[in-house]
């Protein structure tokens, strides 16, 4: 028998020939819970003005269920590996799926503004929470050696590729049939990946007999880093004593202001006062969508070559000036001027995580996936502020301008705090227990 493994060898070959490494059907079946799991994300943008039209609910009130939505995700990220660590992974995977579903499936007969914020911020919240980076991190850790880093890029890239497929469809059927259709359609999407999960998702390798993808079939099981609650509390601490991660953690907040939570949700609102269709508005934000892959593939290669901070600092101030026009772009049809904002800000989405973990990385090291997702979960802190910040100015003055404007303010601070960050790691900074 020998003991050589080739890499992109086929893994588990029988009598009839090779079959593919069970390792790709799990990274397969991941990407596609990703994918039904961002479905949601392109729901409340779309949504909000069909609730405000029909319960008369105000703009702050639905941003507050989504800013509750957004922590309940970011605080649940730094404990989704820990959770599936503990309890397994399918498991999990299956209980976030069916909170999703029912988020969103009983969402449809929901009266009340506290019916909103139940299901759609608290359960759909953890439900998301659970699919996220960690979950990213726990199936490309245990499941490859070789091409992890591709299949970290393409599952982190599902959701953006969840809400190009989910936004354009959502507001059609909106549009068309109302929003509890459009509903369903996201609780059928998120319940129809659950027999996938309990067929083809397994904890590790070895449950399924083989080893993971390009690794040593002599060496024993790797474990999850960082993978348990006190890791994670204790990357928190580490994080706290250093500068460096208080700078990072409050530009990457303002990311989460200007993206998730101002652009993410508000922005087909904003183009609705302007006149503009909401599926033409849809569609402008799936294209973002489309763009933000390839501006983070094309980051992440310069982030190699470029010093990150000033990577980050360009980042910021571009989104900076952007947000600044954008009330002027804004029109009842897609100027060639707002095709030129969307493009942009979909090459500037999520272009700012490559430098922001490569400056994480030079301070903590092997700690960087722990206290990474904390400054992760600043990000939502952020994105929920400006859910909700974006909505109240909404209401109050009848406009979104001065939440864009004061979203550009903000790019400029972050842009500040990043070029203020040192990377020389002093020997002093202590490693996580």
């Amino acid at each position: 028998m020998t003991t050589d493994i080739d890499p992109g060898a086929a893994v588990g070959q029988t009598g009839r020939g090779p079959r593919p490494h069970f390792a790709w059907i799990v990274a397969a079946v991941s990407f596609v819970v990703i994918l039904g799991a961002a479905g949601f994300r392109a729901v409340p943008s779309v949504m909000m003005t069909p609730l405000h039209t029909e319960f008369g609910w105000s703009h702050a009130t639905i941003g507050a269920a989504m800013s509750v939505n957004m922590v309940l995700f970011g605080i649940t990220a730094p404990f989704a590996a820990a959770l599936m660590d503990r309890f397994g992974v399918r498991p999990i995977l299956t209980g976030a799926i069916v909170l999703i579903a029912t988020g969103t499936g009983v969402g449809v007969f929901m009266t009340a503004e506290w019916q909103l914020v139940l299901l759609w911020g608290v359960l759909v919240g953890l439900g998301t929470g659970s699919i996220s980076m960690g979950f990213v991190a726990t199936i490309s850790t245990r499941w490859f050696v070789a091409r992890r880093g591709l299949v970290t890029g393409v599952l982190t890239a599902a959701s953006a590729t969840g809400q190009l497929i989910f936004l354009p469809v959502v507001a059609g059927v909106t549009d068309r049939f109302g929003w509890r259709w459009a509903s369903m359609i996201v609780t059928v999407a998120a319940l129809a990946v659950i027999p996938l999960v309990l067929l083809f998702i397994r904890d590790r390798p070895r449950d399924v007999g083989t080893t993971a993808y390009g690794g040593d079939p002599d060496s024993g099981v790797e474990s999850l880093p960082n993978g348990s609650f006190g890791a994670a509390a204790s990357g928190l601490v580490t994080g706290l004593r250093v500068p460096a991660f208080w700078l990072l953690a409050g530009s990457f907040a303002i990311c989460g202001m200007t993206t998730n939570g101002l652009i993410g949700t508000h922005f087909i609102p904003a183009a609705h006062d302007h006149g503009m269709p909401t599926t033409l508005a849809a569609s402008l934000l799936a294209t973002v969508g489309v763009f933000d892959v390839v501006g983070t593939v094309f980051s992440g290669w310069l982030t190699d070559r470029v010093d990150a901070r000033v990577l980050l600092v360009v980042y910021y101030l571009g989104r900076g000036v952007s947000l600044l026009v954008l009330p002027v772009l804004l029109s009842p049809h897609a100027e060639p001027s707002t095709w030129v904002f969307i493009v942009f800000y979909g090459l500037d989405w999520v272009a700012t995580v490559p430098p922001t973990i490569a400056i994480c990385r030079s301070w903590f090291g092997a700690a960087t996936p722990v206290v990474f997702g904390w400054v992760f979960a600043a990000h939502q802190l952020g994105a929920a502020v400006a859910a909700f910040g974006a909505g109240y100015v909404r209401d109050a003055d009848g406009s979104y301008d001065l939440a864009f404007y004061a979203a550009a303010g903000l790019c400029v601070v972050a842009a500040l705090m990043c070029g203020g960050i040192r990377l020389a790691k002093p020997a002093a900074v202590p490693e996580p227990a």
